[in-house]
């Protein structure tokens, strides 16, 4: 992996005043931790609110984190605003464990679109287990 540049380090700090002003990404905790063009990881730490009653993340949570991870690697490859268009995920298995881990990248880049794919693991005591993969359509809304 090479190293950050100032570029990505000031798109980082971009990125997370954005989520900053996201109410509900506050609400769940959720921290932007790369962003680069075409690549966005987003982390939440699980906590028992966010659990559903048999104690793993409940699905609506992994969907928030697909669907942000995806629209902010979309985000870092264009100049315009961004908006999801669609998305779908596939859970794998339950995310039991501590963090939940999102990590997108661009897979095409049209000018109206860029469809992107998402991994969202779940950590636990440092290792990570696959427990969703996401595809959306993210539309640039502006230029």
């Amino acid at each position: 992996m090479n190293e950050p540049t100032s570029a990505d380090a000031a798109l980082l700090e971009r990125g997370r005043q954005v989520l900053a002003r996201q109410p509900f990404s506050v609400l769940v905790g959720a921290r932007l931790t790369r962003f680069e063009p075409g690549f966005a990881e987003l982390t939440l730490p699980l906590r028992d609110d966010l659990l559903q009653q048999h104690g793993f993340a409940h699905g609506g949570v992994v969907s928030y984190c697909a669907d942000n991870a995806l629209t902010y690697a979309a985000g870092g490859s264009t100049q315009g605003s961004v908006m999801t268009s669609e998305f779908k995920i596939n859970f794998v298995r339950p995310a039991v464990g501590d963090e939940l881990i999102a990590r997108a990248s661009v897979v095409h880049a049209g000018r109206s679109q860029i469809v992107v794919r998402c991994d969202i693991s779940v950590a636990k005591a440092g290792l990570e287990k696959l427990c969703a993969v996401a595809q959306g359509t993210v539309a640039v809304v502006s230029s």
